[in-house]
């Protein structure tokens, strides 16, 4: 499974037996396979300061989970030809250790393996620095992710409208790639050439009856040039002053005269639109999906780094000081597995219940994070992660 609960529980005597009792239930019972989620000493501040952070935790960290969802969404799109190879451009490149910070990383191994990244995000810093800086590296990322997917989708676009345009039927789909110079009399004043559709039943009915469908309708000049499953185009040449009457006697019979005037210039103009499309989406197509990579793994480490931030705040919260709990990372097995696993961890951490209560009161104080109403409150500090991304 690609979901992960992120526990703790204060790190006394007591707790750390019932930590022990929750790991030795869940692995006789197969429920979760649970590592140690190492969070460093940060600096704590005032209870103030932490009752604000826990409020602005809570916002980052859901909209970074939106970023890289929209981000690994964006992958998607740019890989359009490519939709198998997803999932290997997702992953968490660096912030593990400096002799892994080329190596590809999942991002299920990126989580179970977790160490705070101090180059990046100093914890001799107050906390609301450190916070400051995630929250500022993530919009700037969010910034750009609209610039630039903007930019492409915007190509994008005008190439599908183009593209839109050479498939279809006879009827709507531009004839620029179909005709050529040779199948028009040009640059006549008295002949044009116009293209008729013609339903493929009645091709011999078009044969036998065109010249006579107007006066002034030159003999012999008709060509079959293209056909779709149902039509067929042809060409018919004849006097100018009488267009419109054929058009009328086509009509009638059943015939489609297409609006179409060869213009060689336009025709190389659509020509060279398409090909000038072709090469910038070529071009945006390679720096797009790097810059997503990249900066997918940014926003993907930094998420991972505010679910370490969020648990140490309510931690300290709702065990009080001095700062001592243990985080635990669990990995359920499976989806059925869940609900039995947290009846075991209820049942192991059920002590903690009154006295997080408790201390609630003595504090008087709201603290946000724990939500007593909300059905995600449980006796132990608890948060969600999944890695469901393109769900």
């Amino acid at each position: 499974m690609s979901e992960f609960w992120l526990i703790s529980a204060p790190g006394d005597k007591e707790n750390l037996q019932a930590l022990e009792r929750m790991n030795t239930v869940t692995s006789k019972s197969n429920l979760s396979y649970n590592t140690k989620f190492t969070i460093p000493d940060f600096k704590v501040g005032t209870l103030d300061s932490l009752v604000g952070l826990s409020d602005e935790l809570g916002k980052l960290d859901t909209f970074a989970e939106s970023l890289i969802k929209r981000m690994a969404q964006s992958v998607v799109e740019v890989m359009e030809d490519a939709k198998g190879k997803v999932q290997e451009n997702l992953l968490a490149n660096g912030g593990l250790k400096e002799k892994m910070k080329y190596l590809k990383i999942d991002l299920t191994s990126f989580v179970t393996r977790f160490e705070w990244d101090m180059a990046k995000y100093p914890v001799k810093q107050p906390l609301v620095s450190v916070v400051d800086t995630i929250a500022k590296q993530l919009a700037q990322i969010e910034t750009d992710l609209k610039s630039r997917t903007a930019a492409y989708n915007t190509l994008k676009t005008n190439l599908e409208n183009l593209e839109k345009k050479s498939m279809g039927n006879l009827f709507t789909r531009t004839l620029s790639d179909i005709v050529s110079k040779e199948d028009f009399v040009l640059d006549s004043e008295y002949l044009i050439t116009l293209l008729v559709i013609v339903p493929k039943p009645s091709y011999a009915q078009w044969q036998k009856t065109y010249e006579s469908l107007s006066d002034m309708v030159v003999p012999r000049s008709t060509k079959l040039i293209a056909e779709d499953n149902n039509d067929g185009l042809f060409t018919v040449t004849l006097f100018r002053k009488v267009i419109d009457d054929f058009k009328i006697k086509a009509k009638e019979n059943k015939f489609t005269v297409r609006e179409f005037y060869y213009d060689e210039k336009e025709i190389k103009r659509e020509k060279e639109e398409m090909t000038r499309l072709l090469s910038d989406k070529k071009q945006h197509y390679g720096p797009l999906l790097r810059w997503l990579k990249v900066n997918f793994s940014e926003a993907f480490i930094a998420w991972i780094h505010i679910k370490a931030l969020r648990v140490f705040v309510e931690s300290v919260l709702r065990y009080g000081l001095p700062v001592n709990f243990q985080a635990v990372l669990l990995q359920p097995h499976k989806k059925s597995s869940t609900k039995r696993l947290r009846e075991v961890l209820n049942s192991v951490f059920r002590h903690l219940d009154e006295v997080a209560a408790a201390s609630i009161l003595d504090a008087s104080v709201e603290i946000p994070g724990l939500q007593l109403s909300n059905q995600d409150y449980f006796p132990y500090v608890y948060f969600h992660i999944d890695l469901s991304l393109l769900d």
